[in-house]
């Protein structure tokens, strides 16, 4: 974020003397007249960034002397309208297509770009070599963007079109898609942080396709993003080329209903879910309750994420507490690797809980000729990998987000970075039969309230040890900020919003000991300036974790174009990190505030003047 907010300056010569008074903040004056003077740019690329993308580094460093030296206001805005309109058309897919198919209106464009050029050739000062040669630098740079901008609508479409006949051998046509609305619909995720429109994007209607369609991407040397339901927050399915081709798993949706199957190495039958990569997450959850189960992969996104996403991002949800992240509940799943062939992962033994509470995880894993069907392509090679079951949790942080490797087990948490998953077979669990959802509203001071959560922790656990004893199924943290996003309804009657809320799912078999483990958790928010509420019934339940689900909210509040990554903190030093983060606002902010103030006073001493 910048530090001061772009103001509506003319910085003519004729506006900004090169002497400007002693009282001026010169650098927060040059800081305001950089900011952001390339027309019609709406996103989030800065001037700098714009230029150093279109001319290169050496220009912006050339542009950057010559405007420090106040000479070059006319001949610098007719060469930031040239940066804009280029750029204003490549960031706008819409704006493009026209341009392509209208070859007159095209023209018009590119001649008005390269008569702001002569405009800018005919004010140099060859009396001032050192500058004119500055400036001669600039202008064979900005002559070249233009030819290459112009030679693009060629060139790309020539590409496009030789992968869109050879691709076409592999799916139906209108899978096909380089509209400008399919690339505007696939250059983000839930971050909205854009890097490049992918070149096209594909929408195979079924898995048996993909295999051909990566390895034809591949030839032509296109990078590939998998995406479903492009709900991520970590930019694993940004396109950061224009030489890629997004494939989109949407279409492959089917859903098996519960099926008790063996798996290997175990002698009794499991319950279990089949569902390719495109079904939505909500969807294998609803099936596993219509058979008596429950799924135990709960990310806030489930009524958008999918499947294929669910392993590659190794999601979790506040069922983790109970059944872990999605590593633990897989069965087996098939992807398809970068040379188009088929990668089943099969869990061997699998110990129907944690995966880090086994002493070793074995894994089948068969590769197989990506030309046929799973069900009966020739294998071409097997290997079995076996891995430490400690590796997949650090001690005293659950899930490791920084430990994409696993092991080297292929596609789980790799964010699509080895393969594409196409179908998977998940466990389901049996949910004990009595539940209470907790609701802790905390009004104190954060850093004195979150060691309840170590505390309730600790408490389940224990009790859970017992027999009969009730278990933590699902606990969530939600702090000021997010509570102010979403708009959070207290339910207490003190009528301020609370510092910080914890909801929990408390189950067991035990009804009686469910409900006293449910009084306990409440007893120990009361001890920290917090009060408990506690549903019963389904619905109600609903209602305690609805807030939960409204992440989108958040973004109100946020940098739009960041990028989000989960940050595993340890449960007993999450109070010292809450402080720290306040700490951290509260200095940026007036830092912030300050600069704007100084760039407001340099505003009026020029406009007084």
């Amino acid at each position: 974020m910048n530090s001061t907010l772009p103001l509506p300056f003319d910085f003519d010569d004729q506006h900004v003397p090169v002497n400007g008074p002693a009282a001026q903040p010169v650098d927060v004056v040059e800081q305001a007249a950089r900011l952001r003077e390339i027309p019609y740019n709406y996103t989030s690329f800065s001037d700098r960034e714009i230029v150093i993308r279109l001319l290169g580094e050496d220009a912006w460093r050339l542009l950057d002397e010559l405007r420090g030296e106040r000479r070059t206001g006319r001949s610098a805005r007719m060469l930031y309208e040239v940066l804009g309109d280029i750029w204003v058309v490549q960031r706008n897919p819409y704006l493009e297509e026209d341009l392509a198919t209208n070859a007159k209106r095209r023209k018009l464009l590119i001649g008005a770009l390269r008569h702001r050029l002569t405009e800018i050739t005919r004010r140099r000062e060859p009396a001032d070599a050192v500058r004119d040669g500055k400036v001669g630098q600039l202008l064979a740079a900005a002559a070249e963007a233009v030819d290459a901008f112009e030679a693009r609508f060629t060139t790309v479409e020539k590409l496009r079109e030789r992968v869109r006949r050879a691709l076409a051998k592999h799916t139906r046509a209108d899978n096909i898609r380089s509209d400008a609305f399919a690339r505007v619909s696939h250059v983000t995720d839930a971050t909205d942080w854009r890097v490049e429109y992918p070149l096209l994007v594909l929408m195979p209607d079924t898995e048996d396709e993909i295999p051909a369609l990566v390895r034809a991407c591949i030839e032509f040397g296109l990078t590939i993003i998998p995406r479903g339901g492009g709900t991520g927050y970590t930019g694993g399915a940004i396109p950061l080329t224009a030489l890629s081709v997004v494939i989109n798993t949407e279409k492959l949706e089917a859903l098996s209903a519960v099926e008790l199957v063996t798996l290997p190495g175990l002698a009794e039958p499991v319950p279990t879910v089949r569902a390719e990569a495109g079904v939505v997450t909500k969807r294998v959850a609803v099936a596993a309750e219509q058979g008596g189960y429950v799924f135990a992969v709960d990310p806030t996104s489930a009524d958008a994420s999918c499947v294929g996403g669910n392993v590659a991002m190794n999601a979790g949800g506040k069922k983790a507490v109970l059944w872990g992240t999605a590593v633990d509940n897989l069965a087996w799943w098939r992807m398809v690797d970068p040379d188009g062939n088929w990668l089943e992962v099969e869990r061997l033994e699998h110990n129907l809980g944690k995966i880090h509470e086994a002493a070793a995880a074995r894994f089948q894993l068969p590769w197989k000729d990506g030309s046929q069907a799973p069900a009966v392509a020739r294998v071409l090679r097997t290997e079995q990998l076996e891995l430490a079951g400690a590796i997949f949790r650090k001690a005293g942080l659950g899930k490791d987000v920084t430990d994409k490797f696993l092991g080297g087990l292929p596609g789980v948490q790799k964010e699509g970075a080895d393969g594409l998953i196409t179908a998977v077979r998940w466990i389901v669990h049996r949910m004990p039969s009595a539940t209470r959802t907790v609701c802790l509203e905390f009004f104190g001071q954060p850093a004195d309230a979150i060691p309840s959560i170590v505390e309730i922790r600790d408490y389940l656990k224990a009790a859970g040890k017992a027999p009969g004893g009730a278990l933590l199924a699902g606990l969530e943290h939600l702090d000021q900020r997010y509570l102010k996003a979403v708009g959070y309804a207290a339910k207490s009657k003190r009528g301020t919003l609370p510092k910080m809320v914890l909801i929990g799912d408390i189950v067991g078999d035990d009804e009686d000991a469910v409900a006293r483990a449910a009084s306990e958790v409440v007893r120990i928010a009361n001890a920290r300036s917090g009060e408990g509420f506690v549903a019963t019934s389904a619905e109600t339940r609903r209602k305690f974790w609805l807030d939960r689900s409204r992440t989108a909210a958040i973004a109100r509040h946020t940098n739009a174009f960041k990028i989000n990554e989960d940050v595993v903190i340890p449960l007993e030093r999450l109070g010292e990190y809450t402080d720290a983060i306040q700490k951290i606002n509260i200095e940026l902010s007036i830092r912030n505030k300050l600069a704007l103030l100084a760039a407001l006073r340099c505003a009026c001493s020029n406009r007084s003047r």
